[in-house]
């Protein structure tokens, strides 16, 4: 962090076997304030109560709340939710393969923290309205976040001035958190990739966090995290969609929308060279299954099926990656940069089928894009307005940080930061507060 002295060391946590020091450290030592929990025990009691993980229930995942059929069943999945899930999936498959269970769940339960409100389409709309500061990136966002933004731990930076260091997370937790452990522009296969894991002004925290990390290599526990994170939200996604009414299973076995389903997977979900062919055996190993659910029809029985049909997509996806993974390395533990997760490409073309068909039949739904484009404006003349009026508009934690940046891209930033943080209803209700002719 930009300006801060370095008072990194360890504290004194209870032993946390496959871990050495350098993981367990935090970048500002802290006395345990209850001795004998683990550092990485502390790590996913910071997250879980952060303020941060809480405002994401008010952040879309796909299906919009309210547009099912029935009052009953009108509570399609958060991003909230989906962390929660997510982290339930990463903390088994993790202990499964000898990585420390909170810490894989710490990095689950932040690994959206950053994306702001409306999803990617509201991702993409903050990285129109930030590119004269550096862009924005969800990923980066959660980075930003653990250890700036979120409001827990304070350091004196080098003219005695107190700074966030954010959560102050250990650097294993961090690390398990970074998706991708690279700039903007420095993806190593592919520099144009809109996907990055840090923003210019983050570097120093960044680097600290990557010491003696092999450039580009996302460590065990961040892989066996971005794992989780497909297995969730493609089979839950999915069961959204059906809940909803949007997906019809039964379509899934026509010729023309098998079809359309492996291209919208092409190029988005797998390699551009993948052979539709093995798109269409992986959505046949799916339908085969005995426990697919043909035919559903939101019954009681209908609904059990289902809920057994996501049961056994978990299981299996995560099974094979388990299997895969100990047959390359063996029985022993599995941790930081001592191997990498291996997942079947058999199981990577059915997860992304099921990617591709939630795709295909909610996302890409006609009225979905009037929606979009809705809140694209909503976001864009936010940033407007409150680029116009700053610091009025801004909530007092970012109207200090705005007061007290060096320029106008810094600036910039305290905006996209706020934007940023605000959930969708929190989003519309500023924008009609500062806009109101528009709303």
């Amino acid at each position: 962090m930009e300006g801060i002295t370095d008072t990194s060391g360890q504290d004194t946590p209870a032993d946390t076997p496959g871990y050495d020091s350098a993981a367990t450290e935090r970048w500002d030592t802290e006395p345990d304030k209850r001795p004998g929990r683990t550092a990485f025990q502390r790590d996913r009691a910071r997250v879980l109560h952060s303020a941060a993980l809480r405002r994401l229930a008010g952040k879309t995942q796909v299906v919009t709340p309210g547009t099912r059929g029935h009052a009953w069943d009108a509570s399609p999945r958060t991003r909230l939710t989906h962390s929660l899930e997510c982290a339930q999936v990463g903390r088994e498959l993790g202990a499964a393969l000898g990585c420390d269970p909170d810490l894989v769940e710490a990095a689950c339960l932040s690994h959206d923290m950053g994306h702001p409100p409306f999803g990617h389409n509201g991702e993409q709309a903050l990285n129109d309205v930030a590119k004269d500061c550096g862009g924005f990136e969800g990923n980066a966002q959660s980075l930003r976040l653990l250890t700036r933004i979120e409001p827990k731990r304070f350091v004196k930076d080098a003219d005695g001035e107190l700074v966030s260091v954010g959560l102050n997370l250990t650097r294993a937790a961090l690390d398990a958190a970074t998706k991708y452990p690279w700039p903007r522009g420095a993806h190593p296969e592919d520099p144009g990739s809109p996907k990055f894991g840090v923003y210019e002004d983050d570097l120093p925290v960044f680097a600290w966090i990557r010491e003696g990390a092999p450039a580009h290599r996302k460590c065990f526990e961040a892989q066996v995290m971005d794992w989780s994170d497909d297995v969730a939200y493609s089979v839950h996604d999915f069961e959204d969609g059906l809940h909803a009414g949007h997906i019809d299973p039964n379509l899934l076995l026509a010729e023309p929308e098998r079809a359309d389903i492996a291209a919208v997977a092409i190029g988005r979900y797998v390699p551009e060279d993948t052979d539709p062919q093995e798109l269409a055996e992986a959505l046949d190993r799916l339908v085969d299954q005995e426990w697919w659910p043909h035919g559903y029809d939101g019954s009681a029985v209908a609904q059990a099926r289902l809920k057994d049909a996501t049961s056994q997509l978990i299981g299996r996806f995560c099974l094979a990656a388990e299997g895969a993974t100990r047959q390359a390395y063996g029985s022993g533990g599995l941790t930081r940069y001592g191997a990498e997760l291996v997942v079947p490409r058999e199981a990577r073309n059915e997860c992304a089928v099921l990617k591709a068909v939630a795709d295909r039949y909610v996302m890409q739904r006609p009225q979905q894009e009037a929606l979009r484009a809705d809140q694209r404006i909503v976001v864009a003349e936010l940033a407007e307005a409150l680029v116009a009026r700053a610091p009025d508009g801004l909530e007092p934690q970012f109207r200090s940080l705005f007061d007290a940046a060096r320029d106008d891209r810094a600036r910039k930033r305290v905006i996209v930061d706020q934007i940023a943080s605000l959930t969708d209803a929190s989003a519309r209700a500023l924008h009609a507060a500062l806009r109101p002719h528009h709303s």
